[in-house]
Protein backbone atom coordinates (compact mmCIF):
# COMPACT_ATOMS: atom_id res chain seq x y z
CA UNK A 1 0.00 0.00 0.00
CA UNK A 2 2.85 2.23 -0.63
CA UNK A 3 1.53 3.82 -3.92
CA UNK A 4 1.33 7.32 -3.82
CA UNK A 5 -2.16 7.03 -5.66
CA UNK A 6 -3.53 5.56 -2.24
CA UNK A 7 -3.15 8.70 0.08
CA UNK A 8 -3.68 11.85 -0.57
CA UNK A 9 -1.32 14.54 -1.71
CA UNK A 10 0.96 15.59 0.21
CA UNK A 11 -0.73 13.64 3.47
CA UNK A 12 0.02 10.16 4.74
CA UNK A 13 -4.26 9.72 4.40
CA UNK A 14 -4.97 6.59 3.05
CA UNK A 15 -8.31 7.10 0.34
CA UNK A 16 -11.65 5.13 1.50
CA UNK A 17 -11.02 2.59 -1.29
CA UNK A 18 -7.31 2.00 0.03
CA UNK A 19 -8.10 1.82 3.72
CA UNK A 20 -10.92 -0.77 3.40
CA UNK A 21 -8.86 -2.83 1.64
CA UNK A 22 -5.85 -2.69 4.13
CA UNK A 23 -8.53 -2.86 7.13
CA UNK A 24 -10.02 -5.68 5.59
CA UNK A 25 -6.50 -7.64 5.39
CA UNK A 26 -5.72 -6.21 8.52
CA UNK A 27 -8.52 -8.31 9.94
CA UNK A 28 -7.81 -11.54 8.39
CA UNK A 29 -4.66 -11.66 9.57
CA UNK A 30 -5.35 -10.60 13.48
CA UNK A 31 -7.81 -13.70 13.12
CA UNK A 32 -5.46 -15.92 11.51
CA UNK A 33 -2.84 -15.36 14.31
CA UNK A 34 -4.81 -14.75 16.95
CA UNK A 35 -4.00 -10.65 17.89
CA UNK A 36 -6.16 -7.97 18.22
CA UNK A 37 -6.62 -5.21 16.06
CA UNK A 38 -8.23 -1.34 17.57
CA UNK A 39 -9.99 0.70 15.26
CA UNK A 40 -10.56 4.29 16.69
CA UNK A 41 -13.05 6.78 14.28
CA UNK A 42 -12.70 10.63 14.39
CA UNK A 43 -15.65 12.01 12.87
CA UNK A 44 -15.44 15.81 12.63
CA UNK A 45 -18.74 18.54 11.81
CA UNK A 46 -19.10 21.81 11.20
CA UNK A 47 -21.97 23.50 12.95
CA UNK A 48 -23.68 27.33 12.14
CA UNK A 49 -26.34 27.96 13.54
CA UNK A 50 -27.56 24.58 14.92
CA UNK A 51 -27.28 22.75 11.24
CA UNK A 52 -23.94 20.51 11.42
CA UNK A 53 -22.98 19.08 8.28
CA UNK A 54 -19.88 16.86 7.57
CA UNK A 55 -16.72 18.70 7.67
CA UNK A 56 -15.09 20.09 4.83
CA UNK A 57 -11.88 18.15 2.81
CA UNK A 58 -9.89 20.75 4.48
CA UNK A 59 -10.81 20.15 7.88
CA UNK A 60 -10.17 16.48 7.51
CA UNK A 61 -6.96 16.92 6.31
CA UNK A 62 -5.93 19.03 9.09
CA UNK A 63 -7.64 16.42 11.48
CA UNK A 64 -5.52 13.83 9.92
CA UNK A 65 -2.52 16.21 10.77
CA UNK A 66 -3.53 16.32 14.51
CA UNK A 67 -4.09 12.54 14.94
CA UNK A 68 -1.51 11.90 12.60
CA UNK A 69 1.46 12.90 15.17
CA UNK A 70 -0.39 11.02 18.38
CA UNK A 71 0.00 7.39 16.40
CA UNK A 72 2.75 4.89 16.31
CA UNK A 73 4.53 4.51 12.57
CA UNK A 74 3.15 0.99 12.04
CA UNK A 75 -0.50 2.17 12.45
CA UNK A 76 -3.15 3.58 9.01
CA UNK A 77 -4.78 6.35 8.94
CA UNK A 78 -7.72 6.55 6.34
CA UNK A 79 -10.69 8.18 4.99
CA UNK A 80 -13.79 6.59 6.41
CA UNK A 81 -17.48 8.09 5.63
CA UNK A 82 -17.48 11.79 4.76
CA UNK A 83 -15.80 13.96 7.81
CA UNK A 84 -14.63 10.80 9.43
CA UNK A 85 -11.45 9.64 10.06
CA UNK A 86 -10.54 6.29 10.69
CA UNK A 87 -6.82 5.18 12.54
CA UNK A 88 -6.10 1.09 12.19
CA UNK A 89 -4.00 0.52 15.64
CA UNK A 90 -2.25 -2.63 14.54
CA UNK A 91 -1.45 -5.41 17.50
CA UNK A 92 -3.54 -2.90 19.96
CA UNK A 93 -6.66 -4.20 22.42
CA UNK A 94 -9.20 -2.55 23.78
CA UNK A 95 -7.23 -0.44 26.61
CA UNK A 96 -4.49 0.52 23.68
CA UNK A 97 -7.17 2.08 21.84
CA UNK A 98 -9.14 3.50 24.87
CA UNK A 99 -5.27 5.43 25.99
CA UNK A 100 -5.15 6.01 21.94
CA UNK A 101 -8.67 7.80 22.46
CA UNK A 102 -7.85 9.51 25.61
CA UNK A 103 -4.63 10.92 23.74
CA UNK A 104 -6.41 12.41 20.47
CA UNK A 105 -8.76 13.83 23.35
CA UNK A 106 -5.94 15.87 24.55
CA UNK A 107 -4.68 16.96 21.78
CA UNK A 108 -7.45 18.19 19.48
CA UNK A 109 -9.03 19.83 22.11
CA UNK A 110 -5.54 21.81 22.55
CA UNK A 111 -6.57 23.18 19.30
CA UNK A 112 -8.04 26.51 17.73
CA UNK A 113 -9.97 25.61 15.25
CA UNK A 114 -11.75 28.74 12.87
CA UNK A 115 -15.59 27.87 13.10
CA UNK A 116 -17.25 25.98 15.62
CA UNK A 117 -16.55 22.22 15.05
CA UNK A 118 -18.39 18.81 16.61
CA UNK A 119 -15.78 16.24 17.43
CA UNK A 120 -17.16 12.96 17.97
CA UNK A 121 -14.52 9.81 18.90
CA UNK A 122 -14.55 5.83 19.30
CA UNK A 123 -13.27 2.91 19.60
CA UNK A 124 -14.01 -0.63 18.58
CA UNK A 125 -11.27 -3.86 18.63
CA UNK A 126 -11.36 -6.93 16.22
CA UNK A 127 -12.18 -9.71 17.98
CA UNK A 128 -13.57 -8.33 21.15
CA UNK A 129 -16.11 -6.19 19.39
CA UNK A 130 -16.59 -7.83 15.67
CA UNK A 131 -14.47 -10.07 13.18
CA UNK A 132 -15.69 -7.95 9.63
CA UNK A 133 -15.09 -4.49 8.56
CA UNK A 134 -18.29 -3.08 8.28
CA UNK A 135 -19.18 -4.20 11.80
CA UNK A 136 -16.09 -3.11 13.55
CA UNK A 137 -16.52 0.42 11.71
CA UNK A 138 -20.22 0.44 12.85
CA UNK A 139 -19.92 -0.97 16.61
CA UNK A 140 -16.70 2.47 16.67
CA UNK A 141 -18.63 4.64 15.15
CA UNK A 142 -22.28 3.86 17.39
CA UNK A 143 -20.34 4.07 20.94
CA UNK A 144 -18.25 7.57 20.97
CA UNK A 145 -16.19 7.81 24.06
CA UNK A 146 -16.68 11.45 23.53
CA UNK A 147 -18.82 13.65 21.65
CA UNK A 148 -17.69 17.53 22.11
CA UNK A 149 -18.07 20.65 20.92
CA UNK A 150 -15.36 23.21 20.23
CA UNK A 151 -15.92 26.59 21.32
CA UNK A 152 -15.86 29.68 18.74
CA UNK A 153 -12.66 31.08 18.11
CA UNK A 154 -12.78 34.72 19.96
CA UNK A 155 -12.58 37.79 16.99
CA UNK A 156 -9.99 40.01 16.88
CA UNK A 157 -12.92 42.47 18.12
CA UNK A 158 -13.13 40.46 21.42
CA UNK A 159 -9.57 39.76 22.00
Amino acid sequence: MTSPSHYAEGSKLLSRAAFESVLDGEIRRALRTQSFLGLVVVETFHEWDGVMVAADDGTVLRMAEIVGTEVRETDLLGRCKRGTLALLLIDANSDHAGRVVDRLISRIGDEDFSAVVRIAIGAACCPTHAVEAASLEQRAMSHFTVNWRTPPRASADES
